[in-house]
């Protein structure tokens, strides 16, 4: 066991510092609203911290689950950033969705001051989280990694580092691409579905089980067919997601004509006040098309 940080306690870091703490690890957490910090502290046994430095000294690793880049660099960096307050050869592993660049900045700010530093964002949304089976994307140097795959076992099922610096990063963009594809699609099937007069569960009782099943289409067509959409990852979170693809595809030559074009229409549900409707309401765009 270990004296872990856990810095960010939103829908995913919350459980995920919970299963840290029920494993027997010595867990202080922060969170910019102190009193969702204070919570935790109060329902799991641990402790909180006013600062990232406070929460981080003597931290053999500390974890970040936060919001973007520059809410990255805020937990980490500063008189009051979690470096500061950490001490050579300890870990900082992240499992906020970022930029590759922004990681490979902060490993090298790590680096300076013996800090490790593990870009390993998080597949599995909030169910994910709250059961401890995350899939784990990592970048970084070997030896950190090996050091804290044993921590991060505690919420994740699959763990797996791709590489140096980034990598982890790269893996989550890979990610991203593929599952606006497959809602995409899948939403175009059921509405085509409903157009044609089927029972969207009847339908896909035959073809999940085929070629053109997917975890979307075992999850989330019935809330689909329901037109319910708060059972998982937000349209504004994706969009984020899908922005920082986008970028990395202009930088490295990638050609994204599908993920751009979902984009767009993930755009169209914000205007439809979707914002914060999971990533499989694109079927509700659909369907107020006629």
């Amino acid at each position: 066991m270990a004296k872990v940080t856990f810095l960010g306690l939103g829908v995913m870091g919350y459980p995920m510092a919970g299963h840290l703490a029920s494993v027997g690890h010595d867990v202080t957490v922060y969170n910019r609203t102190t009193a969702r910090a204070e919570a935790w502290a109060q329902a799991h046994g641990g402790r909180f911290a006013a600062t990232p430095r406070a929460a981080s000294q003597g931290a053999a690793f500390v974890m970040s689950c936060v919001g973007n880049d520059d809410d990255l660099r805020g937990v980490c960096l500063g008189d009051d950033g979690a470096f500061a307050g950490m001490g050579a050869d300890t870990v900082f592993v992240d499992h906020t969705t970022v930029s590759a660049a922004v990681t490979r900045e902060l490993y090298a700010a790590g680096a300076d001051k013996g800090i490790s530093f593990v870009d390993a964002p998080i597949s599995g949304g909030q169910a994910g989280a709250e059961n401890g089976i995350l899939s784990i994307m990592c970048g970084g140097d070997g030896a950190a990694y090996e050091a804290a795959e044993p921590v991060m076992q505690a919420y994740g099922r699959t763990i797996r580092r791709l590489g140096e610096s980034g990598a982890g990063q790269l893996t989550k963009m890979v990610n991203q691409i593929c599952i606006a594809g497959l809602v995409q699609g899948l939403s175009e099937g059921l509405h085509f579905a409903e157009k044609a007069g089927l029972d969207i569960r009847e339908v896909v009782s035959v073809i999940q089980g085929g070629a053109a099943g997917s975890w979307q289409m075992a999850n989330r067509h019935e809330t689909m067919a329901d037109d319910h959409f708060d059972y998982g990852f937000a349209v504004d979170w994706m969009r984020k997601d899908l922005g920082i693809c986008l970028d990395t595809a202009n930088e490295n030559g990638a050609s994204l004509p599908m993920t751009a074009l979902v984009d767009q229409f993930y755009k169209d549900i914000q205007k439809m006040g979707g914002g914060r409707w999971d990533t499989s309401s694109l079927i509700r765009r659909l369907r107020a098309m006629g």
